[in-house]
């Protein structure tokens, strides 16, 4: 089957960063599901990994954590999903990706893809969705509710992708006044279109503009990038015994700055359930059928700012490229070999 992925962990810009391949094709087995994939997306991991991780053994790694495709295969274990159902679903870190014709994944981690949505808007969707959604109510806890609360949730890095379904789910499931912060015109609007009710700039400090917004203090952030950067500001505006929860990698955190206003800390890492097993795995199966619904009720839109044609090496290459030099607004999708 085709495939793309590399041999050697190099720079983007060098040759055979990531290569056209053809790779054996996986069987289903256990509660594994056998995927014909149809449609990609292309998030920060997949660089990141590149960056990091060299294959052992002169093996490729194929990387990928976003994809829409159908069911061709089922292991003797799978109860949910059927041949010929269309999934969606972010995968599993420990096994192969999704940049491939075929892919392997755990029945637990797979969602029914939203009937409204095209493959490449769907693909999308899973990893940010399970992001934001785990952020936002196991780890910051906010009640899923239709009245206002007074809840006051900050979205720094608010126009990406994570970003981007974060401020959709709430504005749809909860009750908070939610403040995006973005920098330029094309990402202002882009958040004030996906719910955000404030928007500060980033780029000048923030804690004079959100006390200027005379709301109250914040008592939940969403650190979606740089966090390290804002740590001082968040402490500044966070409400006594307010949430932190962060999803990037920081080199160090003084996290000591938290205990005058006993702030809580909280890391999300959206692959712990499937690289653990955990025993609420398939939480993740629940909450992409869950998403699913609302989308197609039309209460929540893809996600996709780009479409850069179809899966190969040279058009992932050009995802990379962009996410790495951090120019996306939105998702970028692929689709078809």
């Amino acid at each position: 089957m085709k495939a793309i992925g590399y041999i050697h962990s190099l720079d983007i810009n060098e040759p055979n960063a990531l290569m056209d391949l053809e790779i054996d094709k996986p069987s289903a087995s256990g509660r594994d599901l056998l995927i014909k994939i149809s449609a990609i997306a292309v998030n920060p991991v997949d660089y990141k990994i590149r960056q990091r991780i060299n294959p052992n053994g002169g093996e490729p790694k194929i990387l990928g954590w976003d994809a829409v495709g159908e069911v061709v295969e089922i292991g003797a274990d799978v109860t949910e999903f059927a041949v010929g159902d269309r999934v969606y679903y972010a995968g599993d870190l420990t096994k192969a990706g999704s940049n491939a014709e075929f892919q392997l994944v755990d029945e637990r981690i797979v969602g029914k893809a939203p009937k409204s949505l095209s493959d490449s808007d769907a693909a999308a969707l899973p990893l940010t969705t399970i992001t934001a959604y785990e952020l936002l109510f196991d780890h910051l806890e906010l009640k899923q509710q239709d009245e206002k609360s007074g809840e006051v949730v900050l979205v720094v890095g608010a126009a990406g992708g994570v970003g981007s379904i974060m401020l959709q789910l709430l504005k749809v499931l909860t009750g908070a006044t939610v403040i995006a912060t973005a920098s330029r015109e094309s990402s202002k609007k882009w958040v004030q279109e996906l719910g955000a009710d404030y928007v500060v700039d980033h780029s000048k400090p923030m804690a004079e503009q959100i006390r200027a917004l005379d709301i109250g203090e914040v008592t939940h952030v969403a650190s979606l990038n740089n966090t390290h950067q804002y740590i001082d500001t968040y402490v500044d505006v966070m409400k006594p015994k307010g949430k932190l929860a962060l999803i990037d990698d920081p080199e160090s955190l003084d996290v000591a700055k938290l205990k005058q206003k006993s702030l809580s800390l909280h890391w999300e890492f959206m692959f712990t359930r499937s690289m653990f097993e955990t025993d609420d795995i398939a939480e993740q199966s629940r909450l992409l059928t869950h998403v699913a619904a609302l989308i197609d009720e039309g209460k929540i839109k893809t996600t996709v700012g780009k479409h850069l044609g179809k899966i190969n090496a040279e058009n992932l290459i050009e995802a990379h490229r962009t996410l790495e030099e951090g120019r996306a607004i939105g998702k970028l999708v692929l689709e078809g070999f």
